[in-house]
């Protein structure tokens, strides 16, 4: 059933927002509500929002695990800061391919009124200024000093009621009540949205570790994997691939830009033409890659 995707600041009250909406739907409908969200992953938020790879990490298991709660009779509560444009059409999509109808809450507050609410924690359970060591995709760190509340918000993308990843929108101001009925409407009584047809009789693979999530974090792998190889293989060599049973056939060496060009054709080429065993996507990238080395 219904997938309601919190959004906003961090420290905007989207979780006591999320909890507020399962507490109605408890008491006015027959229907389970699962609240699926960052604390639940038990990671350190300083941490993982300070680095890039950990937070498309927690994306990505955030992604599963509501891809694995959402069905015909329950309601799914995504209680996290959901500020990526690009995330919140990742997860209309996911309800697209599952015909579920959804909404977006956006718990709309300022930049100092979010500080001030941060400020307001305890110790343990604020955003901290400290030196975030920022991971890049070529694999190069840097360090900056950086309050992590300022750095997302200044990374955040509001959400727009004319895109239709984003509508139905609900913005919700800190004084204001939620409108319970009118987001029981958006749920209950309008249609989910039509799948694409390229894809409406297509059986896209739904598996419990997701399947985008491992083709980005698999291919990244493997590229990682022949960067460093590289650096002591001569011509003629087979180079191992950690999680493939198919070797590198080295003629050449690549470089970090055509191996990324690599990466992106193969990852769409994969989405156009998903496998069910989500476990051959490390053989399949080193055949691709063998393919296009010669």
């Amino acid at each position: 059933m219904p997938l309601i995707i919190m959004c906003g600041y961090p420290c905007s009250g989207i979780t006591r927002r999320a909890h507020e909406l399962k507490e109605y739907f408890t008491q006015n409908t027959e229907r389970k509500v699962h609240i699926v969200g960052d604390e639940d992953q038990g990671l350190d938020k300083n941490s993982v929002y300070s680095d890039s790879q950990k937070e498309k990490n927690l994306r990505g298991a955030l992604r599963a695990e509501v891809e694995r709660k959402v069905n015909k009779d329950d309601i799914v509560i995504l209680d996290s800061l959901n500020y990526i444009k690009g995330y919140r059409y990742e997860l209309f999509c996911l309800i697209k391919h599952t015909q579920t109808p959804h909404c977006l809450v956006y718990c709309l507050t300022s930049a100092d009124v979010s500080s001030e609410w941060n400020k307001g924690r305890e110790a343990d359970s604020r955003y901290k200024q400290e030196i975030c060591l920022d991971s890049h995709s070529d694999g190069t760190h840097s360090l900056q000093r950086i309050h992590c509340l300022d750095a997302l918000i200044l990374r955040f993308e509001a959400p727009d009621s004319r895109n239709r990843w984003d509508s139905p929108l609900f913005t919700i101001q800190q004084e204001d009540l939620l409108p319970f009925e009118a987001i029981c409407d958006a749920l209950f009584k309008r249609k989910a949205p039509p799948p694409n047809q390229s894809t409406k009789n297509v059986r896209q693979p739904l598996s419990s570790t997701n399947f985008l999530y491992e083709l980005d974090k698999v291919t990244q792998d493997v590229l990682m994997a022949v960067l460093e190889s590289q650096k002591t293989s001569v011509p003629g060599d087979l180079i191992s691939i950690p999680g493939a049973t198919e070797k590198i056939e080295f003629t050449r060496s690549l470089n970090m830009v055509e191996l990324r060009k690599l990466r992106c054709q193969f990852i769409s080429y994969t989405k156009m033409h998903p496998t069910e065993n989500i476990g051959q996507i490390a053989n399949m990238f080193v055949q691709y890659l063998n393919k296009s080395m010669h």
